[in-house]
């Protein structure tokens, strides 16, 4: 272990060349004011707008994030806000598909669409010099999309094909389990994608009807990132989304999950590996835990990985990770032939993290891997647009996601494990296997 720390430290030097006001001594970055300068913030309409200036970027970012997720479905009808903007981005009024297939591919621009639980969005890249053209086609598919029938009904047999793929994955099948488990009587409950029946269910006119009640100013968040100038992309906006009505959208806290006690399901299938995965309670991304838990799950990813594959031999790729949701959870994975043995060995991990003071080297090396990856992560307009969506909806602020490294180098041993001690506990386990193969006193030990 103390290896791959040196490692990450190691990875954590080759870093330091993307960050250029890093500050030795203290292990921080300086310039978050200069940082969080480069972001202009105001509102069209009721409509909040961030725009990231990066000078000299040959390619401009847009994201349009509609917030509420999987709060603003309920059984019936999730899954309706993917496949509304799924259809969406085919076609415009001024802009029917064929004629925006050519524009895309000739100014080299590219509009996606994405829907998770707490945010959807429909996303923009384009060269600068094209950014005219493509706003306006995005602008077009946003604001008067067609919903032509054979764009639906494309979308609904690439969406059907990929839920009924999903059962045929050990793995796929192993999360979907987890989330009906875990997420049973939440808001989270109503998975974004949908289910094959609602999805083959949903005619042009629902979708219609659900763009018109979501699009509001209030609902809606508008991040460009690019060499672009604020001054000039307001009378755009105003002469686009701005004329959307405002609405009365306001946010909603959501319950919390339950993990009062631990729990264990198991869904039998006749394959030789079992796949299992126990979830349990992790801070949101506003919470002062939120930091000193990314890193206490880095540190156990290291641990199960050494003792479960390295160590034994138990099993190819153990892992421990974080989500980035409103009501959040963190998990361990682990696909094996000896479930007890593997389940047992991690358990362990966690409680050497419950009970034992890491040391300086295991933080020092955890922050390496956080400033390697986020910065490499973050090369990328498109990514930093996401970046500042996900905080200013999730995280308090966009102005928090400039003080992320900070606060990553700020957690201290004991920090780590008091969240451990805190969130890592009651865990709730799914698997997919052998059931006459699992030994319930390992995976829910008596305290």
């Amino acid at each position: 272990m103390r290896e791959n720390v040196k490692k990450l430290i190691a990875l954590f030097g080759l870093a330091l060349a993307l960050v250029p006001a890093y500050h030795a001594q203290t292990g921080k970055i300086d310039n978050i004011a200069e940082q969080a300068a480069s972001v202009t913030e105001f509102e069209v309409n009721g409509l909040k707008i961030l725009v990231k200036r990066r000078n000299s970027a040959p390619t401009v970012a847009v994201g349009l994030f509609i917030r509420g997720g999987a709060q603003n479905a309920d059984a019936k009808t999730a899954g309706l806000e993917n496949l509304m903007l799924q259809t969406a981005i085919e076609s415009g009024k001024k802009y029917p598909r064929q004629t925006l297939r050519r524009e895309l591919a000739r100014t080299a621009s590219v509009i996606g669409a994405t829907a998770s639980y707490d945010m959807s969005a429909v996303s923009l890249v384009a060269t600068h010099q094209n950014f005219d053209t493509a706003w306006n086609m995005f602008a077009d598919v946003m604001l008067n999309p067609t919903f032509a029938p054979e764009d639906l009904e494309r979308e609904k047999q690439q969406i059907i094909t990929g839920l009924r793929s999903e059962e045929d994955n050990p793995d796929d099948a192993l999360q979907n389990l987890q989330n009906r488990i875990v997420y049973a009587g939440h808001p989270y409950s109503n998975d974004p994608t949908g289910t094959i029946a609602n999805v083959e269910s949903f005619k042009p006119a629902d979708l219609a009807a659900y763009h018109k009640k979501i699009m509001e100013t209030s609902r809606l968040l508008l991040v460009i990132v690019g060499d672009i100038d604020a001054n000039d992309l307001k009378p755009r906006i105003a002469a686009t989304f701005g004329n959307l009505p405002r609405g009365s959208y306001k946010a909603q806290p959501l319950p919390p999950l339950d993990f009062s006690k631990g729990t264990l399901d198991i869904s039998s299938r006749g394959i030789p590996t079992n796949y299992i995965q126990g979830s349990f309670s992790a801070p949101t991304l506003g919470s002062s835990d939120y930091y000193a838990m990314r890193v206490a799950t880095t540190i156990l990813q290291d641990m199960v990985f050494q003792e479960v594959r390295v160590k034994r031999n138990l099993s190819y790729a153990p892992s421990a990770s974080m989500n980035n949701l409103s009501s959040n959870t963190g998990s361990i994975y682990v696909s094996a032939v000896d479930a007890n043995q593997s389940v047992n060995v991690m358990l362990n991990q966690i409680k050497t993290l419950q009970t034992d003071l890491v040391d300086e080297d295991q933080i020092s090396g955890s922050a390496g891997q956080f400033l390697t990856n986020y910065y490499l992560s973050q090369e990328t307009n498109a990514a930093q647009a996401g970046e500042l969506a996900r905080y200013e909806i999730l995280g308090g602020g966009w102005r928090n996601s400039f003080e992320f490294i900070n606060r990553i180098r700020e957690v201290k041993p004991a920090d780590v494990r008091a969240v451990a001690n805190k969130y890592i506990r009651n865990l709730r386990f799914v698997v997919i296997g052998n059931p006459s193969s699992v030994n319930k006193t390992v995976f829910i030990p008596a305290e």
